[in-house]
Order: structure tokens, then sequence, then C-alpha cells
């Protein structure tokens, strides 16, 4: 019999689809199923890695809680973009990916049975982090409106109660390319300071926004910075999938926290991959390097939504992903899912189980296909909907 820690959690189905994809072998299909990327690393990352492979500090646990040099470019990074110094020996820590930040933190920070508040729809991995650490979610829904997603700041605060642990937010939010500004962090902030919550900001895609400002980071609100945890990932940003490296930054007091459910978790990250995360975050061209990657995902993007005019698809203001209302369409995600794999070569994802408006939506990610292997999904999607 299944544990009652996992009875509520469904996996997330892109690996269903992406195995079936795998399994076909054809190079005709788009894949469009899987966070992956096919724009290349920062070659100063690429370098460093190259360089690690030699050295024997590199292939050690120790230091638990990662390299001098990766907790300094960490600290720094989070620092620069939230306007708040960070102590790396006290207020940072690295993590083996972000999603494994998460997890680290929620448990250190939730309760069996106290609430999690997350917007809807939403990464299911967040979702699942939530229940196997024995919180409650409780959802906040963004509305899809021609411009793109938006929820409401007001809405978002009230959601936190008595009841409320932490706030978990991501922006650009996954999968719906959400962007959580000033507005949203100014309304949590009281509410968070009634009921003595914690901010969980997830900022593995912090910086990949289309409008070309700087991240809204949540510590530059006054009163926030002493709540919020930031969990940051090479993946995303930095295109570092398989380094599997990422970093939590937060005041003092919970960190040790944090670092001791690190020990008692997965204990360290891949040694060979530290010194390049931290030669990617701090290089000199570092902001420009992301820039010129979000570039490329923006151009790829608004392929997708010309290619795609007319069908009932929700812009994204950042990330790598967009998603497709299957209701007006009279089909379930699942059902266009699997017409686009067996008519038309597409592999893409039903959102089931990405919060509770997530069944009526199917995911595209622009970000592993260039844009010449892109020009015909109109074709495509006729063929599927024929």
């Amino acid at each position: 019999m299944t544990v009652s820690r996992l009875r509520d959690i469904p996996g997330i189905g892109v690996d269903r689809v992406g195995d079936a994809a795998d399994a076909a072998a054809d190079p005709e299909f788009l894949r469009l199923e899987n966070l992956d990327t096919d724009v290349r690393p920062p070659a100063a990352a690429l370098a460093a890695t190259r360089a690690a492979v030699d050295a024997d500090d590199a292939n050690s646990y120790l230091p638990f809680q990662g390299h001098r040099g990766l907790l300094e470019a960490t600290a720094a990074h989070v620092g620069r973009l939230s306007g708040r110094s960070y102590d790396p020996d006290t207020e940072c820590v690295s993590v083996a990916g972000g999603l494994n930040g998460i997890l680290n933190t929620l448990l250190a920070t939730v309760e069996p049975g106290e609430e999690v508040v997350l917007c809807d729809p939403i990464y299911a991995g967040l979702v699942n982090r939530v229940r196997l650490a024995g919180g409650v979610p409780r959802f906040v829904p963004c509305e899809a409106t021609p411009q793109g997603w938006v929820v409401d700041p007001e809405r978002l605060a009230g959601a936190v109660g008595p009841r409320t642990a932490a706030v978990l937010m991501m922006g650009p939010a996954m999968p719906t390319g959400l962007v959580l500004d000033t507005s949203h962090w100014t309304a949590l902030a009281g509410a968070l300071d009634r009921h003595d919550a914690w901010l969980v900001y997830d900022a593995a895609m912090e910086r990949i926004r289309f409008d070309s400002r700087p991240p809204d980071h949540p510590a530059r609100v006054p009163g926030l910075a002493a709540r919020t945890i930031t969990v940051g990932s090479a993946s995303k940003e930095l295109r570092l999938i398989g380094w599997r490296v990422g970093w939590v930054a937060g005041p003092a007091e919970i960190m040790r926290d944090i670092r001791l459910v690190g020990l008692t978790n997965v204990v360290c990250q891949v040694g060979i991959a530290q010194e390049a995360v931290a030669a990617a975050l701090a290089a000199p061209d570092a902001d420009a390097d992301v820039a010129a990657a979000t570039g490329i995902w923006r151009e790829r993007c608004e392929l997708i939504l010309e290619q795609l005019a007319g069908l009932p698809v929700v812009r994204p203001h950042g990330g790598w992903s967009l998603l497709l209302d299957t209701r007006p369409l009279g089909l379930t995600p699942a059902d266009l899912s699997r017409r686009l794999f067996d008519r038309a070569k597409v592999a893409a994802t039903p959102m089931d189980g990405w919060g509770p408006s997530g069944a009526h939506y199917l995911r595209l990610v622009f970000a592993n296909e260039p844009v010449d292997r892109l020009a015909d999904l109109s074709t495509r999607f006729h063929h599927a909907l024929a």
C-alpha cells in the first residue's frame, strides 16, 4: 500500500510524454514537453568543469555546505539582486539543484498540516514537495488575460492566514510565465508579518523576463528581507541542467535549520560542478549572457504565438513555456497531447496536477527547439485538430 505522504502526489506527466518521445527516436518530433534547452551554457562554466574533472578536491563530499568559491559567488549574486548583503558562512548554502533547495527549505519551515500558499497554475514539482513535507497547498488563482497571466496582489495577501507557514512564489513562474513585482511583495509583507510566515522565493528564472527589466526581488521591500528565503538554481538561467547545483540564501537563524536538513537529505552537491557555477555567476558578462539567452527564448516564444494565433494560447511574460487552454477546443489536455503526438509528431505535456486549474491546459516548452523547426507548428496543429 502507498504510504500516506505519497497518496496525493500524482507525478508531473512530463516523464511519460518524454519517455514516449524518446522511444519514438524520430528526429521529426518537436520536443516541446520537457524543460530542457539547447542554448549552450556559459563558456566560463564549461571551462571550469573540464578543469575540475582532474581536481582531487572536486571528488569529495567536503565541504558539505558547498565550496567556498561557490558560496561567495551565490551570496554575492543574491545580494546584488536583492539589495541586501548575505554572509556566505551563515546565510547561504549550496544544494543539489533548486528543487532540492525548495524541499530542504519546506522541511525546515513547515509543520505537518500547515498551509503553503502558491499561485495556480504552478509547477507540480513545487506542489508535490509541499505535500511531501506534510504541508497543505493553498492555491490563489491566476487569471489568463489577452495580455498574459495576472494575479491580484490583495487576493494573494488575503490567502495568508493563521495556518500559513510559508508563501512559495516563483517569478517568472512555471509553467505560465507569470511575473510578480513589487506590488505583490508589498501586499504580502504585512500579511506575512501578522501571521509570522516565511516567503520562499523560487528565483530559478528571475532574470528570464521578456520585458528586459531586472528582477523584482522581494527582499528589496521594507520588512520582507528578514522573512525571505531565496532558492536559486543554475539549471535555467545558466543552462547548467545536468550540473545539479542550486543555492539557498536567507536569515542566519533559519539557514541553520535548512543546513541541517541538507545534511540529513542529499548531503552535498556535485563536486565537479561547483566551481563551474561559481564562475558563471561571477563572470563579468553574466547578466549579458542571461540576456542573450533570454532573447533566443523570447524569439521562439513569439514565433509559437504567431503560429498558433487564433488558438487559446496565453502569452507568458518570461520563462521557458506557455499554456494553451484546451476547453474552447472541446478537448482535454490529455486528448490534445495524444493527437499532437500521434498525428503531428509534437510532444507536449498535459498539466494535470499543476494546481487545480492545470487540468485545463497543455504546456508548450519553447526553450529546446530552434525557430526553423518551429516554423510548421501551425500546420502540425491543423493536422492534430482536423
